[in-house]
């Protein structure tokens, strides 16, 4: 009597790459099991969380050239749609019924809705199938990291310095691409989503998984020694530009510390550039870390409770001078038209143009995060949560509210002559680069009009607006207590 073969799923979510899948690895564990593997779109609750159209996009090209990866080992990847999370729920359990599926291995997800979804599939699929849940998108679990009080760090540095002692215990290796379980399968099905999408330049974001372990093998060999002094400089090639194939799994963090630990043996030992890149992927866990301990932060709730007292501007105006790169500040219009024209940003001016927002023209970061959300090829929650909440200084940082850059400076330190202003605004082409980062002052005097606006806000004057603001919602704070 023949007994039924044991079906293993994996569902597929921002882990979108055959290589360093812990999910796909576990359930091509078992040489004897049929492995076949799931994707569910969900653009209703893509709408909900502002998914920019760029990512979808990007994900959607991902889907295809994964399917295609997973048929070369034997693997069908069958993709499917369902309004949101809850649907996906029910279109999961279903799949699981019709396939026979007896074990579910999936990546776990930090945001608050989507844990809920993974538990509210789990009690459906109590008693009948297996779940397994990795953590696969992080270089250590959320939980595994925490102060001599067994309590999550509310601070970076601490945070960053316990992370790397418990990094040179564990040394996480990356789980090689599953053998071939069967005949190759060619499948050219349209993947259909029903969610706006726009392409983007694939010259520099090419999809997949190969394009990002070439880019990050690239950049660990040839730029990562000099990251340290250019990684401030928009104008330069200095970063690494991972970020949107980290954020849709395309590339796991374990395959960045792998390939920079090949090339640079000592970063552990803070080796220069190296080290200060592997900071940054620290930084990443941490904010992944912060969404479990902290659950509110996935609510639109601030870090620090009693900021939620501060009188923000309601001025639409003035977010839509910021939206569109016309406020008046060239450093903040050029940075943010890059944005809505490439869909990515470089970090230095994401700083820039969110302490701006939130600084000069006291404007809600939420705002500011949702538009992010709506635009970004790379767009991660942990990440531009954490990221915003650091500007508005609303979130986890040792540096008090008074901390409000001053986008001249900025632009005068980070672009000296211009260059990458002038890449995005073309109408300042002929102001000469001393006066670049304040060419009203210079066209005034030579009796030039420019075809740019002028300063919607002035700094110093906003400067101290905001300060009175942050100290009224102290007060206000004091006063409750």
């Amino acid at each position: 009597m023949s007994t039924q073969q044991t079906v293993h799923l994996v569902w597929f979510r921002q882990d979108l790459r055959i290589t360093d899948n812990l999910a796909l690895a576990a359930a091509c564990n078992e040489d004897d099991a049929k492995v076949i593997a799931l994707f569910i779109a969900t653009p209703e609750q893509w709408r909900r969380h502002s998914m920019a159209a760029r990512q979808a996009w990007f994900i959607r090209e991902q889907v295809v050239l994964l399917r295609r990866s997973l048929g070369e080992k034997g693997i069908p990847l069958y993709c499917l749609n369902a309004a949101d999370f809850t649907d996906s729920v029910g279109t999961l359990v279903e799949f699981c019924e019709a396939h026979q599926v007896s074990h579910l291995f999936y990546n776990y997800q930090y945001e608050l809705n989507e844990r809920r979804r993974d538990a509210q599939l789990e009690q459906q699929l109590a008693g009948k199938v297996t779940c397994q849940g990795f953590d696969d998108s992080v270089l250590l679990p959320p939980g595994s990291v925490l102060t001599g009080n067994n309590e999550m760090f509310r601070v970076f540095t601490p945070f960053s310095k316990a992370f790397l002692r418990r990094l040179r215990e564990i040394m996480p290796q990356c789980a090689p691409a599953p053998h071939a379980r069967g005949p190759a399968i060619s499948d050219d099905t349209p993947v259909e989503f029903d969610y706006p999408l726009q392409p983007v330049d694939t010259t520099q974001f090419p999809p997949g998984e190969k394009a990002a372990l070439q880019k990050l093998r690239m950049f660990c060999q040839q730029r990562v020694q000099n990251y340290q002094q250019q990684r401030d400089f928009p104008a330069q090639d200095g970063t690494s530009m991972l970020s949107p194939w980290l954020a849709t799994g395309a590339l796991s963090p374990r395959q960045c510390f792998r390939r920079l630990l090949a090339e640079h043996p000592h970063v552990m030992e803070h080796e220069e550039g190296a080290a200060v890149w592997l900071n940054e992927l620290i930084w990443r866990e941490f904010y992944r870390h912060l969404l479990v301990a902290w659950p509110a932060l996935c609510r639109h709730r601030p870090f620090i409770g009693w900021t939620d007292n501060v009188a923000w501007s309601h001025d639409k105006a003035l977010l839509g001078a910021w939206q569109q790169g016309k406020t008046g500040y060239p450093i903040v219009d050029a940075a943010m038209r890059q944005l809505n024209s490439t869909g990515w940003m470089h970090n230095r001016l994401r700083m820039i143009t969110a302490s701006f927002l939130t600084k000069d023209l006291l404007i809600d970061w939420r705002e500011g995060e949702r538009w992010f959300m709506e635009q970004l090829l790379d767009g991660d929650f942990a990440a531009n949560n954490g990221g915003w909440q650091w500007a508005a200084s609303t979130g986890t940082d040792a540096a008090p509210y008074f901390r409000i850059f001053n986008p001249e400076t900025q632009s005068t330190r980070f672009d000296v002559q211009g260059n990458f202003i002038r890449q995005w605004l073309p109408e300042l082409s002929l102001v000469p680069a001393s006066a670049i980062h304040n060419p009203w002052k210079w066209a005034d005097k030579q009796g030039v009009t420019l075809d740019y606006p002028r300063p919607v806000v002035d700094h110093k004057t906003a400067r101290l607006h905001t300060l009175a603001a942050w100290e009224a919602a102290r007060e206000k704070m004091k006063d409750e207590q």
